[in-house]
């Protein structure tokens, strides 16, 4: 594993809600090397414990799932180093996840030496093909997350820096070059919104509801949800 250098510190340090983000290691958490990620085995193995606890054994939900968390969490030292002027390595070999239980709540990176979009693009491909074997899940589905994460971490770290508008501007071209579909936005009470291209199928679990902006919903009430969601934000 390869520990970080102190770029990641500097991105975290002008970014408020850095913890929030994803950018500072939670207490007690697990550091996993990201390469662990495009190991077939351990994700596997990763899935069958997950099954244990998750109330489901169904592997396709319990890869789907997974990746919704660990993407999130994946992309945040890259785009965070993009918005911050400091670019962080978007490389498996440089990034660090930290696991609280089965589950991310943040990544480290080191300083970028290459081109950040194309490592990127690389990075997601590699886990991508790897959770896809592993949960018996198309990718193009799971390509879909990668999108929604890309453009729900843009709009977070827009929302922090204030400027939702410049921050998400970056998504488009991102994605293209990292061979994902594009972000879409929406807009519903005066805040911007992920128009999210992918399911996390969370509504297969037992006791779950489908989630406020998930694309099976009905326009009309997806709308009418992001409303009171907007009503109730700061």
């Amino acid at each position: 594993m390869t520990p970080p250098d102190d770029a990641q510190a500097r991105v975290a340090a002008v970014l408020p809600g850095a913890a929030m983000l994803g950018l500072l290691v939670p207490p007690g958490s697990r550091p996993v090397p990201a390469t662990a990620l495009a190991d077939e085995a351990w994700t596997a193995e990763l899935l069958e414990l997950r099954a244990l606890t998750a109330r489901t054994d169904d592997r396709r939900v319990l890869a789907t799932l997974w990746w919704y968390s660990a993407s999130l969490v994946l992309v945040g030292p890259a785009l965070a180093g993009l918005v911050a002027g400091r670019r962080l390595s978007a490389r498996l070999a440089d990034t660090t996840l930290h696991l609280v239980g089965d589950l991310p709540y943040a990544a480290t990176s080191r300083s970028a030496t290459g081109d950040v979009a194309a490592d990127l693009g690389e990075s997601l491909a590699a886990v991508v093909a790897v959770v896809a074997r592993a949960g018996g899940v198309r990718e193009a589905p799971l390509r879909a997350i990668a999108t929604d994460s890309l453009a729900n971490k843009l709009l977070a770290l827009g929302r922090a820096r204030g400027d939702v508008a410049a921050v998400t501007s970056l998504a488009a071209p991102l994605a293209r070059a990292a061979g994902l579909p594009a972000p879409r936005w929406v807009e519903a009470g005066g805040q911007v919104f992920t128009r999210r291209a992918s399911c996390c199928l969370a509504w297969r679990m037992p006791h779950e509801v489908v989630c406020t902006s998930c694309p099976r919903r009905d326009p009309a009430e997806r709308q009418v949800l992001l409303e009171d969601t907007a009503a109730r934000m700061p």
